[in-house]
């Protein structure tokens, strides 16, 4: 179809996970508790870390961003898939969908840096004990937090620019729940070269040396713990990286299962449940994983509960 011809696509049309009208319901209602939990699980941890001064570390400080970047990618797919599940036209606007690809990808590699900051945090703080305080001192970390969002913000703004230069003349049927790069390229009925170079570029340039800073920083670590002598000393060690660890091993392995699988090794379904598994529950278990496996983040919470027992019988006692 010629450019001169061409009528460009106002809205987009999600097909969901399916017209059932008894499953969408028990779709909605699963996925709604799970998203509860998510807002629940990682503003109460921002809350928790701002209200206890032992948490007052950089490590802490890298996991209350990391809660803010999961509430937010949460919030950017979660809500509209709600609503098309009630909703007999499950639409969305152009301009929506180009919010929803520049914020989606702006959060998902600032969550990869995060990520790899928080690794290097532990690569520092077990191989380096002496030097820990000076290199992670508040100025470093607050660098590298902007920094992270900056990288986001580069990707996003890269993937609109784009995804905005093409042409949307035939199909308008987005085959997931949410806008998906992926999907959008494949809709295009324009020259697609510059945003397949975008979108490896930015895979190539930010997903793998991030992921590479995990991996280093994790190789160093464990040949760290291992040259200890004692049990108990290898066992305190890796105490403090085990909720990061597997926060690193739920993340990555979803998304390169989701983004390095060859397409003709799955079904629809099996691509959108992966999809969900990325996009809905990696934020849910998050702050699960640091506050049922963190010692200190239990212990905050458990003196956070004493204080308000205690203001609670003070009050009633007046």
């Amino acid at each position: 179809m010629g450019e001169s011809n061409c009528t460009q696509a106002t809205e987009f049309s999600l097909t969901g996970f399916t017209e059932d009208p008894v499953t969408q319901v028990t779709l909605f209602l699963m996925f709604l508790f799970t998203y509860l939990v998510t807002i629940l699980g990682n503003l109460g941890m921002i809350m928790l870390i701002r209200a206890s001064p032992q948490l007052h570390s950089p490590m802490y400080y890298f996991l209350g961003n990391l809660a803010f970047v999961d509430f937010c990618s949460s919030t950017v797919i979660t809500p509209k898939m709600l609503v098309d599940f009630i909703s007999e036209k499950k639409g969305i606007t152009y301009a929506g969908c180009m919010a929803q690809v520049f914020t989606f990808d702006l959060l998902g590699i600032t969550e990869c840096f995060l990520l790899a900051v928080m690794a290097y945090d532990r690569y520092v703080a077990v191989c380096h004990p002496l030097v820990y305080p000076l290199v992670m001192s508040p100025k470093r970390c607050f660098q590298l937090v902007i920094g992270s969002y900056l990288v986001g913000l580069t990707n996003g703004v890269g993937q609109t620019i784009g995804m905005s230069s093409l042409s949307f003349c035939g199909s308008s049927i987005i085959d997931l729940f949410f806008c998906d790069i992926s999907a959008l390229i494949s809709l295009s009925t324009s020259d697609t070269t510059l945003s397949h170079i975008i979108l490896r570029t930015s895979a190539s340039l930010f997903g793998v040396s991030s992921s590479l800073v995990v991996l280093v920083s994790y190789v160093a670590i464990i040949s760290a713990i291992l040259s200890i002598s004692s049990a108990e000393g290898k066992c305190k060690a890796f105490s403090t990286c085990t909720s990061h660890l597997t926060t690193v091993s739920i993340f990555y392995g979803a998304s390169l299962f989701m983004y390095l699988k060859p397409s003709s090794d799955s079904s629809r379904e099996e691509d959108e449940w992966a999809m969900v598994l990325y996009t809905v529950v990696t934020p849910m278990l998050n702050p699960l994983i640091y506050s049922l496996r963190n010692k200190e983040v239990k212990e905050a919470l458990r003196r956070l509960t004493k204080i308000k027992d205690l203001e609670c019988c003070k009050f009633m006692a007046r």
